[in-house]
């Protein structure tokens, strides 16, 4: 295993010692690669210039300038790539989701994402139905808003009796509910006598089938995901391929996995780590444990920490391919805040009330992972929440001498001001991601539309000058596709259209594009080497399908990537670019998976 912690500059001045060749004189070599004749090269650096052209070698970008900057480095291996006038952007970087997880189940999944109508989505039901082998489940497992359909609605239980009348159907709604079908709910035995945990309910229907409400916490619907199929390991590891090339056809080539419930380490990472140390990953993935059991929290991470060790790269090909970032997104149940908005935010003061201790769990496990100086991070969605967390946070740095390397919240809805200068005030950083976008309406309908003008406070955190990165939250509470997220970013609408920002809030699409990118970088440690096309950085980038700074609003949902390039090499290309596509990926597996039908989010191919 190799261990990189490097920045730019080091990592050029590494690859020429390695060449045995001074700095200087490398910059005189041919490239690898050179794209000429970009529309836009939006390169992210502080001196934003009208480039055209870049030059990489040795997976580093080593020139940025204009077509005839890079005659200098061609050579006779030199791959030239003309961009054709299209729209250049770094690679995109998500801050926080949870990739390994969904590439662990992405070949069983019926992805809604983006379809316009329900009656569509239904159809793509009873379609699967009709394929998956007896055993197997048809589910749809987030990713979607009712709000984007036509018909404005969630579906109903009969209509999916009726898609699936034999064959078992959940269908995920963020962390709020499930639906299951009646043979689902045979399936998996429920009945009236069956125990729930934590207060959650199933609610059964007449005329079979059942809605399952996660309150307060999504427990019954971990759980049920848990009871359903699972893939092999072969399975697993062919999922989590196709996963990463759908990531890369959008143009992402980085992405911080927050963890996730449901999802265990070291057991369920197989996909992803053996991708990493047999081929090499197509994007660049920064993990974070999440201790999976109330009250076992500090006991997990005291033998995490014991026997593993953070910044280790694990990925063959890439530096910081493949790494253990720290401990979180939950640091500890007691104190989480699940963002269920159908129902009311959790009470902390009640819970301290029926005897949980959330103070002293974050406190516990806090200085664990800062005495280890491991990062961390903290899902938190209401203000309440993050003065907790902060007093916590801030009494373990006073009693330490120090805090963590770096430290995050994650989502911060509703963080209110005070917390925003705490939180500055020690360094830390705040992870958004778009759940606002797909459970937009349902916060105004119980907060009301005020509370929504600023939520989160994005613009506020950036005059600041806190650490903001982007991100999905993908790939169960929205779309692991990052142009809804930038489109929610730029509007502030929801991808049904309501809107809830005011225009104080929104941002531009170059600063939308930047926290995407350099930003999120900054929360693995690594805004030194990548998030930018500048020199001496990752040759990180994708060649866009079409012009994201000038189409209509409505059609940055729809943006993708026609050629997308990690570490200098080409991980996915589309047409115009098919002669430079990858080798293509070993058929999808199992073969009725409804990957083989309907592989993309927000595209219908």
């Amino acid at each position: 295993m190799l261990s990189f912690r490097t920045t730019g500059l080091r990592t050029v001045a590494v690859a020429a010692l390695v060449a045995g060749t001074p700095a200087l004189a490398q910059d005189q070599q041919p490239a690898d690669l050179i794209v000429t004749n970009a529309g836009t090269v939006f390169t992210g650096a502080d001196d934003q210039s009208a480039a055209t052209a870049f030059a990489v070698r040795d997976g580093l970008f080593v020139e940025i300038g204009d077509d005839a900057d890079m005659d200098a480095y061609r050579g006779d291996d030199t791959q030239v790539i003309d961009a054709d006038g299209r729209t250049v952007i770094p690679g995109l970087n998500d801050s926080h989701s949870h990739q390994i997880r969904g590439g662990r189940f992405y070949n069983l999944e019926t992805r809604w994402d983006g379809i316009p109508t329900l009656k569509e989505a239904l159809d793509r039901i009873r379609t699967e139905a009709e394929r998956v082998p007896e055993g197997e489940w048809v589910r749809v497992i987030g990713g979607w808003s009712p709000y984007q359909f036509e018909e404005q609605r969630m579906p109903t239980v009969e209509e999916l009796n009726e898609a699936a009348p034999d064959t078992p159907v959940f269908v995920l709604f963020l962390y709020s509910q499930g639906f299951l079908n009646q043979a689902g709910v045979e399936a998996l035995g429920y009945t009236p006598e069956t125990e729930t945990a934590d207060g959650s309910r199933i609610e059964f229907l007449e005329g079979g089938g059942a809605i399952l409400h996660a309150e307060p916490n999504p427990s019954i619907l971990y759980s049920t995901i848990g009871k359903l199929p699972q893939l092999s390991e072969e399975d697993m590891v062919n999922s989590t391929k196709h996963f990463y090339r759908e990531l890369n056809r959008l143009g992402m080539t980085s992405s911080i996995d927050a963890g996730g419930g449901g999802h265990v380490f070291p057991e369920d990472y197989v996909g992803s780590k053996n991708i990493a140390t047999n081929d090499g990953l197509p994007l660049r993935v920064s993990y974070y444990l999440f201790a999976q059991e109330a009250g076992k929290e500090a006991e997990d991470f005291a033998e995490w920490i014991a026997n593993n060790e953070v910044g280790t790269n694990e990925d063959v090909h890439l530096e910081h391919g493949y790494e253990l970032e720290g401990g979180g997104e939950f640091l500890v149940h007691s104190v989480g805040d699940w963002e269920n908005f159908l129902a009311p935010a959790p009470d902390l003061e009640e819970r301290k009330a029926e005897g949980q201790t959330p103070e002293e769990d974050l406190h516990e496990v806090t200085t664990q992972l800062v005495e280890a100086g491991w990062p961390l991070r903290q899902h938190a969605t209401y203000g309440d929440s993050i003065a907790l967390i902060m007093d916590v946070f801030e009494q373990v740095a006073e009693e330490q001498g120090k805090f963590a390397p770096r430290w995050v919240i994650d989502h911060a809805e509703t963080v209110r001001d005070a917390e925003l200068e705490r939180i500055k005030a020690m360094g830390g950083g705040i992870a958004i991601q778009d759940r606002m976008a797909f459970a937009g309406e349902y916060f105004v309908d119980r907060y009301g539309a005020e509370a929504a003008v600023a939520a989160p406070p994005v613009r506020k955190m950036l005059d600041m000058d806190i650490p903001v990165g982007a991100g999905t939250d993908g790939t169960r509470v929205s779309s692991y596709d990052p142009w809804p997220s930038l489109y929610w970013l730029v509007t502030g609408k929801t991808v049904g259209g309501l809107q809830l920002w005011d225009d104080a809030n929104k941002l531009s699409r170059e600063e939308a594009l930047e926290i995407f990118t350099s930003g999120s970088a900054w929360f693995s440690q690594e805004e030194d080497v990548k998030g930018k096309i500048e020199e001496g950085m990752y040759a990180d980038f994708a060649i866009l399908s079409d012009d994201y700074f000038s189409v209509p609003e409505e059609e940055i949902m729809g943006l993708e990537s026609v050629l997308t390039v990690t570490g200098g090499n080409i991980v996915y290309a589309a047409e115009p670019f098919a002669e430079f596509a990858p080798e293509p990926l070993p058929a999808v597996s199992p073969d009725w998976s409804p990957v083989a039908n309907y592989q993309g989010a927000f595209t219908q191919q």
